[in-house]
């Protein structure tokens, strides 16, 4: 089973992997325009090399989020407290984002099966994300240490739905990289912080009071 400290890294890997794959993919497309032309088309069924952009864009990175939900999981159950829904929502979050990937859209027919499916994976992403980023920093701040986690963490959910509004603003394109951008700087901050909750010197309990000696007065 992978310790927690790796699944931090993998965590904290994973926009960095997500950012390589999105350059390295749209510099192979001279006409591919970043302001105009939403993610998915870099692996939509008329897209040349489809399916690379699917499974290292889209799959892979998924898989690494559903990772760390399981990790949550784990590190907050083991402390006693109730982290089973927030974790399993961000692993829902990863899965749907991998179907995503194995469903790719198809761009002349929005109601073809292979589109709707693709749309059930990007949107339900982004809702499954939305129930863990809201949920998980309650837990956060009952750990010693991931209380400095809470705020920022929070803080990058509301930034993904205020982004949201550039898209009526006629800025669609730009404004769905944005949300990607705090989505997985979230998941990197979240990553760090289960990687330095794994690392550092801070005791497992939930309390910030010391654990009084046996047979102290």
């Amino acid at each position: 089973m992978m310790s927690q400290k790796k699944i931090g890294l993998v965590a904290i890997a994973t926009p960095a992997w997500f950012l390589t794959v999105y350059l390295v993919m749209s510099a192979m497309r001279p006409d591919y325009v970043h302001t105009d032309q939403a993610i998915s088309e870099l692996g939509s069924l008329d897209a040349p090399n489809l399916w690379a952009w699917n499974v290292l864009g889209y799959i892979l990175p998924g898989l690494a989020i559903a990772l760390l939900g399981i990790g949550l999981r784990r590190e907050f159950v083991g402390r006693g407290l109730p982290a089973t829904a927030p974790a399993m929502a961000l692993v829902a979050a990863g899965l749907l984002m991998a179907l995503s990937g194995a469903f790719p859209a198809n761009m002349t027919d929005f109601k073809s099966t292979t589109t709707l499916l693709h749309s059930v994976g990007s949107f339900g992403c982004y809702i499954a994300f939305l129930v863990a980023g809201f949920w998980l920093p309650s837990l956060f701040r009952k750990v010693n240490s991931w209380h400095w986690a809470a705020t920022p963490s929070l803080a990058l959910v509301i930034a993904s739905i205020a982004t949201g509004f550039l898209r009526f603003a006629g800025m669609a394109s730009i404004g769905q990289r944005i949300t990607f951008l705090c989505f997985f700087l979230w998941v990197a901050l979240v990553g760090w912080a289960l990687w330095r909750a794994n690392s550092s010197s801070v005791p497992p309990n939930n309390s910030s009071k010391p654990t009084p000696l046996r047979g102290a007065a």
